[in-house]
């Protein structure tokens, strides 16, 4: 009997370790996904009918762009898309209502249209706040970037 309870409890352990095993290397990946480096500067066009408009992408831990520079006072249209995959995203530019900002939507595959006016001069962050349990939330791992406004 004490040779069947001994077999059973070094199974378990062996069950135990490959579980934890497999834990580490899916946590080692995940803290191990590199951001890469920041992009250009995209400066925003005016459009003949006078709206600057910005395509944003977001997945992976990036937006693209994530440096935008936009005129103030003057119509701004973001269309913000998150590329394909199980992972979710958002974009918050936040504190800023005063400047014209003021931001928190969930990104989707398919495209949403923002419109606001900036309406001061200055570098207003956005981010995701989304994180998967105690790792580094999707900010801390790169996927920030900045609305810059000038005159």
């Amino acid at each position: 009997m004490a040779s069947l309870k001994n077999i059973y409890q070094k199974e378990v352990k062996i069950k135990v370790i490959k579980f934890l095993m497999v834990f580490l290397v899916l946590a080692g990946i995940a803290f191990a996904q590199d951001t890469g480096e920041k992009k250009k500067a995209y400066t925003a066009t005016v459009d003949p009918d006078g709206v600057q408009r910005v395509t944003i992408s977001g997945g992976s831990y990036f937006f693209e762009p994530d440096h935008i520079i936009v005129k103030v006072n003057m119509p701004v249209e973001l269309t913000i898309k998150k590329e394909s995959g199980i992972v979710p995203h958002n974009i918050i530019i936040i504190n800023a209502p005063d400047a014209g900002m003021d931001i928190n939507e969930s990104l989707s595959d398919k495209p949403k249209i923002i419109q606001l006016i900036p309406k001061k001069v200055g570098k207003y962050p956005f981010y995701c706040d989304k994180r998967l349990l105690f790792f580094k939330s999707h900010k801390e791992k790169g996927m920030e970037g900045v609305i810059e406004v000038v005159e």
